[in-house]
């Protein structure tokens, strides 16, 4: 790879231990993917929950806190993905002592760095959104998705270790999603549907990830008629990023990649194999989850985590009536997001209504295993799709379900 001044010196060690360590990783990646050089980015989205760091990795974190703080300093504003524990509910949740205290030692680590602890996966939301054409290294599937489909900013899936040597360097190998050549159109799907919900949105993203298929395939959606809402399209790229492994959507004359279909097609690819999306698929996909046909134990609400407009929703839903005594509700949101409904009275009508609400952490990064088995939780209903298929390596029996039905589902004990 062809190292600039800058990074030559990293290399050498001018700019201490943790810089040359990312650096030095960063360029086998870039070698792996044949990447010439690496691209300057502005900013870094961080995934490092607990359950997936483990002790090592906990340590391995301590281990550069260590370095002299100039060393250890991140180079570009660096934001935290969800958590793996909501210090002041886990007890609730009967979640370990252990797992806080794991917790609690990786917010030192990260703070030493000046990482910011936002520690939610709508980052694009609620801290600040990429512009079009802004390189940047984002770790969570559903924020790069949304990153590079909706605000057309470049990002590939970086996991936690490239992320972090990205937040140390400010730059990563320029490969993937960087390359003007990688965001070219490769499937085109007809959508011949009217997604309603966020459900409807986050199953139409499924069947397109599933027909998809490839971390290298970019489906062009064609046939929406009205322009989706952010939470819409995070439902729906969310979902399209966890059954396809897909980074990158365009949406004809909405997202800002598609204006002009012509533009999308590489030059030896001026037709793309092309597929209809029905009513009918979409009907066949909800089949598929089924129906719990007896008690629902628990119904949950995140990954992603919600909007202030979809807490309204759903406070406005439940407004007096109660969560039944055999099922629980968890809705988990940012923490920003949580303060805000703390202010406008939201978080007091979840509450009233019994709702477990929890900030800063996504259910299935949260020990969901572990905490299932604890509460005793295995029928599950959830509105979101990408929730739905993760959950099942977990243990549970999830059904993909309206957020009115979820609703309806955790006031009755039953869907």
């Amino acid at each position: 790879m062809n190292l600039n001044g800058y990074e030559k010196s990293i290399l050498a060690g001018e700019f201490g231990y943790p810089r040359q360590q990312a650096l030095h990783q960063q360029i086998e990646v870039g070698r792996f993917f044949d990447a010439v050089d690496f691209v300057e980015i502005s900013q870094v989205h961080l995934m490092a929950d607990t359950e997936s760091l483990g002790e090592t990795g906990i340590e391995y974190l301590e281990e550069l806190a260590k370095c002299p703080e100039q060393d250890r300093k991140v180079t570009v504003p660096t934001v935290t993905d969800p958590r793996g524990i909501d210090l002041c509910r886990y007890r609730m949740l009967k979640q370990k002592q252990e797992w806080a205290t794991l917790e609690q030692r990786a917010i030192v680590a990260f703070e030493s760095f000046g990482i910011l602890m936002t520690n939610t996966c709508i980052n694009y939301q609620i801290v600040q959104a990429p512009v079009f054409g802004e390189h940047i290294a984002f770790g969570d599937t559903g924020s790069v998705i949304y990153a590079n489909s909706v605000c057309g900013a470049r990002s590939n899936f970086e996991g936690g270790p490239a992320a972090l040597c990205a937040a140390f360097t400010g730059r990563v190998p320029r490969y993937g999603y960087h390359l003007d050549r990688q965001r070219h159109a490769t499937h085109c799907f007809t959508v011949d549907f009217e997604p309603v919900d966020l459900a409807d949105w986050g199953a139409l993203g499924a069947v397109i990830g599933q027909r998809t298929g490839s971390y290298w395939n970019v489906p062009l959606l064609t046939g929406i008629q009205t322009s989706p809402t952010s939470d819409q399209l995070k439902h729906f790229g969310a979902a399209l990023a966890s059954y396809g492994s897909v980074p990158l959507f365009h949406m004809d004359g909405i997202t800002p990649e598609a204006q002009n279909i012509s533009t999308l097609f590489a030059e030896s690819n001026s037709s793309l194999p092309t597929e209809t999306i029905s009513t009918k698929d979409i009907k066949t996909f909800y089949a598929k989850q089924g129906r719990h046909k007896g008690k629902v134990d628990v119904v949950v609400m995140a990954a992603p985590q919600l909007s202030l407009l979809e807490m309204q929703d759903i406070a406005e839903m439940i407004a007096g009536r109660h969560v039944h005594d055999n099922t629980d509700f968890v809705v988990a949101t940012a923490p920003e997001i949580k303060t805000a409904c703390d202010r406008m009275g939201i978080t007091k009508t979840l509450e009233d209504a019994g709702v477990i609400l929890l900030e800063g952490v996504c259910f299935y990064q949260m020990y969901a295993r572990e905490t299932g088995y604890a509460n005793g939780w295995k029928n599950l209903v959830s509105n979101s799709a990408k929730l739905v298929n993760i959950i099942q390596g977990y243990d549970y029996v999830p059904v993909l379900a309206t957020t009115e039905q979820c609703v309806d589902a955790a006031v009755s004990g039953s869907l």
